[in-house]
């Protein structure tokens, strides 16, 4: 079996690099940052372009932090437009590798498997991962970087550490490689999946680079770890065994369904109740729409400014259902149960957990079957008319109260603006 090879292309500051281009500006030298003007100084720049990063300007910082020196064109982010451009870089992708050799990892990063293209093209890793960059540079405008491995794991560490530093952004790692050049590489939060808690935990134990967590006594690990120890232990010996079709053939033992939100004030206990039933609306025309039914629900809050510790639980509802109505009685009860009154709410998340099909659905003796049905009958109704007229087309009056959200978010992709404006 001959030894893989992967590509891990990334899209270099997508965001904003799409924002250029769309400007007839050059991703590599324009100062751009991707940010909504409308909200306040303290929101996070989605990108920031090349030249930003250069001059010292980190990644997903806040507006106000960027040095006041600096000029540069502040972009509204437009999600939709970022979908459609990752979609047309997909289609590159498959033109040189089957959807089946493919894994995307992001809207700006995918994984290839190029072991069997490359004897048919006649290629190296590296051609194959220039030839790629450049139909996606020539054809988009947008600039990429590539890792090469000879697993997952080294291709996206070769991405992520050695490309950066290459004038040509590839790089390439084997184990042999990894192992002679990046095990006293640090800071070890440069390595994908070491973040700084991991790192902090880490250096309790008098340990800084990959090449320390290879040499360190195994038991001590698994103590201080648990199952965790067995990735560490692969990452730090640059080995990785999982591959792009086991990746592709994984099924989930169980399934959920869930959605959050950063509100852009404290809200109160009331308001904060608001959030959390309209939340549950939506999320309720999803598992209609899917044909999904649940069992159990689970909330958190997060509070304003840390002004008290999170809240969070679950609840076992005595129906499998997906009645708005029945639901949201069970999120209510819950928030009830385990909200600080005094405290204002700043995140909000709900999960629905065990979703199964609607084959599934369970009643028990207090619940009427008719009105379920029922309950149904309207969700499909409201999700047939705001798929034909958009997502505000039809609302509850819960929506128009002071502090709702659901208006503003239908008109969102992922909590950002999804419009096609392209005013700086």
């Amino acid at each position: 079996m001959p030894e893989k090879i992967y590509l891990c292309i990334d899209l270099k500051s997508f965001y904003a690099s799409v924002e250029c281009v769309a400007r007839g500006l050059d991703p590599l030298t324009t100062n751009l940052v991707v940010a909504d003007p409308e909200r306040e100084s303290g929101t996070i720049c989605l990108a920031v372009s090349p030249s930003m990063k250069s001059l010292g300007v980190r990644n997903r910082c806040r507006v106000f932090q960027i040095p006041a020196g600096i000029t540069y064109i502040m972009a509204p982010p437009r999600m939709k437009k970022y979908i459609e451009c990752s979609a047309d870089i997909y289609a590159i992708y498959l033109k040189y590798i089957s959807k089946e050799d493919i894994h995307v990892y992001s809207i700006d990063e995918a994984f290839l498997d190029v072991t069997d293209y490359l004897p048919l093209y006649h290629m190296t890793a590296k051609q194959l991962g220039q030839r790629i960059m450049d139909d996606i540079r020539n054809a988009t405008g947008i600039p990429a970087a590539c890792g090469i491995g000879t697993n997952l794991y080294l291709a996206k560490i070769a991405l992520d550490i050695t490309a950066k530093h290459s004038p040509d952004f590839i790089g390439y790692l084997d184990e042999a490689l990894y192992r002679s050049t990046l095990w006293n590489h640090r800071p070890i939060t440069d390595f994908w999946r070491i973040g700084p808690g991991l790192s902090s935990r880490l250096s309790s134990m008098g340990i800084t680079s990959m090449g320390e967590i290879a040499h360190m006594r195994e038991d001590l690990l698994y103590k201080a770890f648990g199952v965790d120890a067995e990735y560490l232990i692969d990452h730090a010996w640059g080995r990785e065994p999982t591959t792009i079709a086991e990746i592709k053939a994984y099924k989930s033992k169980t399934n959920s369904l869930s959605t959050g939100q950063v509100l852009f004030r404290g809200y109160s206990y009331e308001e904060g109740l608001l959030i959390v039933k309209e939340m549950a609306d939506l999320l309720c025309l999803d598992l209609v729409d899917k044909g999904l039914v649940t069992d159990s629900i689970s909330l958190y809050i997060g509070y304003y400014k840390n002004t008290a510790k999170s809240s969070n639980g679950t609840s076992r509802m005595s129906v499998t259902t997906n009645s708005v109505r029945i639901i949201t009685g069970y999120f209510t009860q819950l928030y009830e149960r385990i909200v600080h009154k005094e405290a204002l709410v700043h995140r909000v998340n709900i999960t629905f957990n065990n979703v199964l099909d609607e084959a599934y659905e369970q009643y028990d003796l207090f619940t009427e079957p008719a009105e379920l049905e029922r309950d149904r009958k309207i969700q499909l109704a409201v999700l047939d008319i705001k798929k034909k007229f958009g997502n505000n087309a039809v609302f509850k009056g819960m929506n128009l109260e002071k502090g709702a959200t659901t208006l503003e978010r239908n008109q969102q992709i992922g909590g950002h603006k999804s419009g096609e404006s392209t005013e700086s």
